[in-house]
């Protein structure tokens, strides 16, 4: 039994919920600025899928699949990091 269970499970319901909004915007977005914002769109993704790799992880079913996810969601993240890097304005020479 997991201390909360409750708890966290409407806590990542929220996240989820928060994941959908922003890919949605991101989407949105994407269309008018020729998908230069693919950060937002992976973040959306990853936010996702950690959400619901960690729901199964907390309803005890597909624990395999949940632990995929939770890769799949990291993996995400890193290519977010690195394209709003890539895509920042310029720094100055020093």
């Amino acid at each position: 039994m997991i201390a909360g269970q409750r708890f966290w499970i409407l806590i990542w319901y929220g996240i989820l919920l928060l994941g959908v909004i922003g890919l949605g915007g991101a989407l949105f977005w994407g269309k008018r600025t020729q998908w230069k914002n693919l950060d937002e769109i992976f973040r959306g993704i990853g936010t996702m899928a950690v959400s619901i790799g960690m729901l199964l992880l907390l309803y005890r079913v597909g624990i395999g699949v949940g632990q995929f996810l939770l890769i799949f969601a990291l993996t995400c993240f890193i290519l977010a990091f690195i394209l709003g890097r890539r895509g920042g304005p310029a720094r100055p020479a020093t």
